[in-house]
């Protein structure tokens, strides 16, 4: 799980007055203008298009995106508000050394002042260099390694840091594959003409980072760096095989057993130049590629090893430095990979900086400004609604046993909520951030993040911690400490208004807020039981039937062709895909509850059904350019947006039933082939 955006405005989640004695109430909004509904597409062929198609067709992708849509919109608005905060804070006249105020107005100005990152050029970079230039053997390589980790360096081996899956109350360090430049070992393995077009721009983008760091040679180190990224690939998992937690969790290794199975490959150095201190024990994840990745080291000479750890130091540092290589970087990492036009305005990158460096430094800022207490407590009533939505749904299963449910109950009643804001806030005490050095501050936050991880090792969890700052547009399940995370950011139109009504809203932060539970219940959430520990409640007869449930799903997504010959991975989206329509099932029946058996009231010539599933099409209103979607098809775990939606929908009796989808209709798919599982 590497931990690999915004607030709600004041006013959103206000709790609507009551109406005067004998008035009238003002009947709530539906949530959607029904202008910007097809008046061309069906929502009984093609739904997505029906909620989507006019905004799609009107909306041009802004130059500075790969992807555009509700999320993006509101990122734009955080944006703005994060800016205010931090301007706020640069304007002051006494920001005390080693304040908050002090380092959020350093780190942000020191990345503002690109007239100095033009005057450095690489030269912030000559003493991370200096120690790669000394590097004489692979032992000394591997120690590399380690350093490398603790400035987010990219090199064959990754970690994080997590509740132990045998004994969820202590901090376990997952040491996992990494090294690669491209999104994908896939890109690297695969001769689909778009894929090795972009490893031929690949190359050449090594050549033309080499010569604008002054170094020679650039084309023959590019190739030699290019042979060497493409054996790291074919010795790797694939996405699909490192979703496999059950594999994965169960390989816990010592320090010895870890030399037995990597011959070659210094774990001791490693740990110990990374930080770890000396480990009982931790969890390798793909054990054959780690198995084969300490001859791999040695089977290439030490000058193509420094070749590639220069490159890989300038590419994590490529954002900062001067203007040539940061165009470069971007030509290649945005523009080619993704689709992406421009740049974004430097001040927006510099609001990134900060909130991803500082995320809750200046996140608590932001909650005192933009986040409301009754916030919180009206997500509070929601989540325990859709709890009780899930309760009911779990004992109306007719083919799981009443053991299987027991336990599925149990673990439900386990599951924590966060919702807003961490209760702690993070201590950055031991940050040191200073005017002008915009490398040495980017270096100095990644450590301090590196070294705050690893302090927890061999701890107990400190479950008040949280996974994402407040500002972040989205939501997680963190499978070992059950619980489920909803950043202040979420909670915003278009996925909760208080000023809309409840149909509208269940379809849209319903469905989030039932996504996340049901990936306690998914393909590898349900490994896991209610304390968080990786351990089987399910019957042989249970789970062989949830394995032939789930076998429906991969086979519908396998269909999908987003692109001319890149169909959907239905393996690899299984679990997001599970969580997408178990969540939407969920919060249907959340919604039906709240009613107590009412009539909806019909809203614009939309029923309550109607609008709950609409709410839901809104939600997942976005476009994407193609480079960003054949990287989403390759190496993202989620579905494209259309297919959450459509893919989704045609399974559920509750959309046919609200928009009559009958037999012939594009939406249409046989009772036979729908999945339920939850």
């Amino acid at each position: 799980m590497k931990q690999l955006l915004v607030l709600l405005v004041a006013s959103t989640l206000l709790a609507c007055g009551k109406p005067a004695p004998n008035s009238t109430p003002t009947p709530l909004a539906a949530g959607f203008d029904p202008a910007d509904l097809s008046t061309e597409v069906r929502a009984q062929d093609d739904f997505f298009d029906f909620v989507n198609g006019p905004w799609i067709a009107r909306t041009e992708i802004p130059a500075e995106y790969s992807r555009y849509g509700e999320m993006q919109i509101l990122q734009e608005t955080t944006e703005e508000q994060l800016r205010a905060l931090i301007e706020e804070t640069t304007a002051l006249t006494d920001r005390p050394a080693g304040s908050d105020e002090q380092k959020i107005a350093d780190l942000y100005l020191s990345f503002i002042d690109e007239a100095r990152a033009d005057e450095l050029g690489v030269a912030p970079l000559d003493a991370e260099l200096a120690r790669i230039d000394v590097l004489e053997n692979h032992d000394q390589l591997i120690e590399w390694f380690g350093h490398a980790l603790k400035i987010s360096i990219t090199v064959p081996v990754n970690f994080y840091v997590d509740a132990d899956a045998t004994d969820p109350d202590r901090m376990l360090a997952y040491l996992w594959q990494d090294g690669l430049g491209l999104p994908d070992r896939d890109y690297w393995l695969e001769d689909a003409e778009n894929l090795v077009a972009v490893r031929e721009k690949y190359v050449a983008h090594i050549e033309r980072m080499h010569e604008l760091a002054g170094w020679p040679d650039g084309a023959a180190a590019a190739r030699r760096i290019a042979d060497l990224e493409k054996r790291l690939a074919e010795i790797q998992w694939t996405r699909v095989q490192s979703r496999d937690r059950e594999k994965i969790y169960s390989n816990q290794f010592t320090r010895d057993q870890a030399a037995e199975l990597s011959p070659g490959f210094d774990w001791q150095t490693l740990l110990a130049a990374g930080g770890f201190g000396d480990p009982d024990s931790f969890v390798i994840a793909q054990t054959d590629y780690f198995a084969q990745l300490g001859e791999l080291v040695r089977e290439f000479p030490m000058e193509t090893w420094r070749e590639y750890a220069r490159f890989r130091t300038l590419k994590a540092f490529a954002p900062y430095l001067s203007a040539d290589i940061l165009r470069e970087d971007f030509d290649f990492q945005r523009r080619t990979l993704r689709g992406q036009e421009e740049l974004r305005p430097r001040w927006k990158r510099g609001v990134y900086l900060v909130s991803g460096g500082v995320g809750e430094m200046i996140g608590k800022a932001y909650v005192e400004r933009h986040f409301p207490p009754e916030a919180k407590r009206r997500v509070d009533t929601m989540i325990e609604n859709l709890r009780g939505a899930f309760r009911d749904s779990i004992e109306s299963l007719d083919w799981m046993s009443d053991e299987t449910k027991a336990a599925a109950q149990k673990k439900l009643a386990a599951f924590n909520s966060k919702i807003g804001y961490p209760e702690v806030w993070r201590d950055y005490s031991a940050l040191d951030i200073v005017a002008g050095d915009l490398v040495g501050n980017v270096s100095r936050v990644r450590e301090f993040e590196h070294n705050r991880h690893v302090a927890k090792l061999g701890k107990p969890v400190d479950r008040s911690e949280w996974g994402m700052s407040p500002q972040t547009i989205n939501a997680y399940y963190r499978p070992t400490w059950n619980e489920i995370v909803f950043p202040a950011a979420i909670l915003q139109p278009p996925y909760f208004d208080v000023a809309v009504d409840d149909a509208f809203n269940y379809g849209a932060i319903g469905a989030i807020i039932g996504h996340e539970f049901s990936h306690g219940f998914d393909d590898q959430g349900r490994k896991f039981d209610g304390a968080g520990r990786l351990q089987d409640w399910w019957t042989g007869a249970d789970a062989e039937q949830y394995l032939a449930r789930s076998a429906g799903i991969v086979k519908q997504y396998d269909a999908f062709e987003p692109l001319p010959g890149q169909n959907v991975n239905g393996k690899l989206t299984l679990g997001e895909n599970i969580a997408d329509l178990a969540g939407l099932v969920v919060a249907y029946r959340a919604w039906q509850l709240l009613m107590k058996g009412r009539e909806p009231a019909v809203i614009d010539g939309f029923g309550g059904a109607e609008r709950f599933f609409i709410g839901y099409g809104v939600a997942w209103r976005s476009k994407m350019r193609d480079e960003y979607l054949l990287k989403t098809l390759l190496s993202d775990p989620h579905s494209p947006p259309r297919y959450r939606v459509n893919g989704i929908l045609r399974n559920m009796p509750e959309f046919y039933e609200a928009f009559d989808v009958a037999e012939g209709d594009g939406m249409y798919l046989p009772a036979e082939e729908r999945v339920k599982i939850w």
